[in-house]
């Protein structure tokens, strides 16, 4: 899963979407990026954490599937009604014009199909086939790079490219990735019978509103940035260019960090249910997670100027005080990934929703002060604050909760990777290397993770072993 997706996924980003962006321009990108956004705002309505519920029970009680897939999927297409209607109806509010609306509608079906795959794929993960999810959640990427890369070829001028033949291009690939999808669980577990039931349909809900709930209140904190940014900055498509630049590179990072925290949850769902230990696993993956993503967002950060360069060309150089506090928030959703995927799979959301609304407080009145005058930098700036403070919060409700033993031996080598991380920049920073810095920082940092027992070989290898019991 983790090769496939290092893959096919930073490929689709940076060749496909970079590409794109080029194709249409900045500010016709940032409209559309505005929009995507949006759509993310209220997806969970579709769900309602029934994903999560769904990959939790299964993995505890696999016998169960074959009875829910029929009854869940009706009742899915009600939510599609009440997600499209408040999505559509939250545009017209906020004044978009007619191609924009136009837009609008499709990727909110676009997102009815992305909400059907992740259903169909968390009855693999529930099931423990790795390998099959694995191949569901790459087959849109590996399509649209396909049918979208012959296009770019075809239309390859600045300005000659159509964001709706991206658009359109997407709900192809995720139409075809949801047959495939809905093919091999018929494979798995039988054809289901599709039947409406409320009695049902409202149990589930009630059990899983909760989920739900922490869901819409993430993505409204994570995702309304780019949304008032166009809304409420005078040159606010531009400005959600620029941020859409920096924000691309943070979000392949995420979907790196998003495999970790697709393969512990059914992982810690079944160790906690039968009340096995969980802080080896969580020990191993937090180290893995965060301390490469430290080193990773340190090479973003002292390298911004060379990286945006690389990537964008034009207007690089507008986007990187944006760029650096977005990589720098990466490091707040490690924390987030690791213990928030701990504390769901454990089923303790009350605290998690108190923590995410608190966390939507600080970035909406942040964005509203910064966003007018700062335009993607304060933006970014606000997804950093936020973040850092759900990260702080999680890991030491995580600490009270599973007692996490704190000691000089078991600190001392993370405050000394991470003083020698930042030293090994400055460092380099300063000599003026050139090209051959960059090699040599990943090489000596890569090194350091190894060195300060960041990331243990023989822990891997435990941990590997103790998962193909499973």
């Amino acid at each position: 899963m983790v090769f496939l997706n290092l893959l096919v996924k930073p490929f689709s980003i940076f060749v496909i979407d970079v590409n794109v962006q080029k194709g249409v321009g900045l500010s016709e990108y940032g409209m559309y990026f505005s929009l995507l956004n949006l759509t993310f705002l209220f997806n969970i309505l579709m769900d309602l954490g029934i994903n999560n519920f769904t990959t939790k029970n299964i993995s505890q009680y696999p016998h169960i599937v074959t009875r829910y897939i029929g009854k869940l999927f009706s009742f899915r297409l009600l939510l599609f009604a009440i997600y499209a209607t408040i999505t559509v109806g939250i545009g017209i509010m906020l004044g978009y014009n007619g191609k924009q609306m136009y837009l609008l509608s499709f990727l909110v079906f676009n997102q009815f199909l992305v909400t059907l795959i992740a259903y169909f794929r968390s009855h693999f993960s529930g099931l423990l086939f790795f390998k099959t999810d694995a191949f569901i959640s790459v087959l849109d990427r590996v399509l649209l790079i396909g049918f979208c890369g012959a296009l770019l070829l075809m239309v390859p001028g600045t300005g000659d490219f159509k964001i709706e033949w991206f658009i359109w291009i997407q709900t192809i690939c995720y139409l075809i990735t949801t047959l495939m999808a809905f093919f091999l669980l018929i494979k798995y577990v039988g054809m289901p019978k599709f039947s409406w039931h409320w009695t049902f349909s409202k149990a589930i809900v009630k059990k899983s509103l909760s989920f739900a709930l922490l869901i819409l209140l993430m993505m409204i904190y994570t995702r309304i940035d780019s949304v008032i940014l166009e809304r409420m900055h005078v040159n606010g498509k531009y400005q959600a260019g620029l941020y859409a630049q920096g924000f691309r590179l943070l979000d392949a990072f995420f979907i790196f960090g998003m495999i970790f925290s697709n393969l512990l949850f059914p992982l810690f769902a079944l160790m906690l249910g039968k009340k096995e230990s969980i802080l080896p696993l969580l020990k191993t993956a937090g180290n893995l997670l965060i301390g490469g993503a430290f080193l990773m967002v340190c090479f973003c950060y002292f390298n911004s100027e060379y990286i945006l360069t690389l990537i964008y060309k034009s207007n690089a150089v507008e986007s990187i005080p944006s760029f650096k506090w977005l990589m720098l928030s990466f490091i707040g959703m490690c924390f987030s990934l690791i213990f928030g995927t701990l504390l769901t799979a454990d089923g303790d959301l009350r605290i998690l929703n108190i923590f995410s609304f608190i966390a939507i407080l600080i970035n909406i009145s942040l964005n509203v002060l910064l966003i007018p005058k700062y335009g993607a930098e304060g933006a970014a700036f606000t997804a950093f604050c936020t973040q850092c403070f759900i990260a702080i919060v999680q890991f030491f409700y995580c600490s009270k909760m599973f007692h996490f033993q704190f000691s000089l031996k078991i600190v001392s080598p993370y405050v000394l990777y991470i003083g020698a991380i930042i030293g090994i920049f400055f460092l380099f920073e300063f000599l003026q290397l050139g090209d051959v810095s960059l090699l040599l920082e990943l090489f000596i940092g890569t090194i350091s993770l190894f060195v300060f027992k960041i990331i243990n070989v023989k822990e891997l290898i435990i941990q590997f072993k103790n998962q193909e019991k499973f």
